[in-house]
């Protein structure tokens, strides 16, 4: 499960590293939560060229009655999305990247749940594979988690799938329905790639978002 993240980069880098016309502005984010906002690229047949939109984190199906479901599908599985009723159509025809500059998993200790920062070694900005729905005019999306790699394995079980900037035009592409095609880009990313390190629990606050919840702290 991916159940919290963080987008601390400048407009003008988005803009720069996923080929956009322009970003609105918008503030450094330390401790994005389910159900808040989030940035998310995508295109469409209306929209062919990569653009940015602002949706809510839990996806909530077209033909969902109650939106409350949303709190539920904030993570949709790799290895089963393809068949799971709440992202099947969506995995077909509406994908997008989900922009993160790091993102946090919980090891469970005698103390309690510890967190973690995860990031990818010397970048400050990368793409989550993610999918989107619009429900009664609400753009909503989901985060798509694979299996943990040898990093990750020792605090949980689960990561969230970190594309290849090679990838991004076939996992955006709305015409692209091979499922097949699009599993194999599910993959974890390599952990020798990767540095983690632990921060304060203050992060388990949603409230809180600032510098200081991706700050290295001392276990010792």
């Amino acid at each position: 499960m991916c159940g919290r993240f963080s987008l601390a980069v400048a407009p003008a880098e988005l803009v720069e590293f996923f080929d956009l016309d322009e970003v609105p502005d918008f503030p450094a984010r330390y401790n994005i939560a389910p159900s808040q906002p989030v940035a998310v690229i995508v295109q469409t047949s209306d929209e062919p060229e990569r653009h940015f939109r602002l949706m809510r984190w839990g996806l909530i199906p077209a033909w969902a009655k109650d939106p409350a479901i949303g709190n539920r599908l904030i993570n949709a599985r790799a290895e089963t999305v393809a068949e799971k009723p709440s992202f099947r159509t969506a995995f077909k025809r509406r994908r997008c990247l989900i922009p993160a500059s790091g993102f946090f998993e919980w090891q469970k200790t005698k103390a309690g749940k510890q967190p973690f920062y995860f990031r990818p070694q010397n970048e400050e900005l990368f793409a989550i594979a993610g999918l989107w729905e619009s429900w009664q005019e609400i753009e909503t999306c989901t985060i798509l988690t694979t299996a943990a790699n040898a990093l990750l394995q020792p605090i949980h079980e689960r990561m969230p799938v970190i594309l290849k900037p090679e990838d991004y035009d076939q996992w955006l592409n709305w015409q692209t329905q091979d499922v097949e095609a699009l599993q194999v880009l599910l993959q974890p990313f390599p952990a020798d790639q990767m540095t983690a390190y632990p921060v304060s629990k203050r992060v388990n606050n949603a409230a809180i978002d600032d510098r200081e919840c991706i700050a290295a702290t001392d276990l010792g």
